[in-house]
């Protein structure tokens, strides 16, 4: 859904529903543990959208910022 988000309206469901989807527990603790573990490791999380402002990668992003994770500058 996200590669077909051509609109405003589509990306904004495509990213509530994303994000509705990391706070479930699972997911959330793993964030959570890819937060911490970025504070002793490197790594990286990509894909082949050309536009990172459209892309679920950009949603990641900004909840492990959230999260506190060390983020590298681009």
């Amino acid at each position: 859904m996200a590669l077909s988000s051509d609109d405003e309206k589509t990306w904004k469901a495509f990213e509530r529903k994303f994000r509705s989807e990391l706070k479930q527990p699972d997911a959330a603790r793993t964030l959570d543990l890819l937060a911490a573990l970025s504070h002793q490791a490197h790594f990286s999380i990509g894909c082949y959208c050309a536009d990172e402002s459209r892309c679920h990668r950009s949603i990641l992003r900004a909840e492990l910022v959230a999260r506190r994770a060390a983020i590298a500058e681009r």
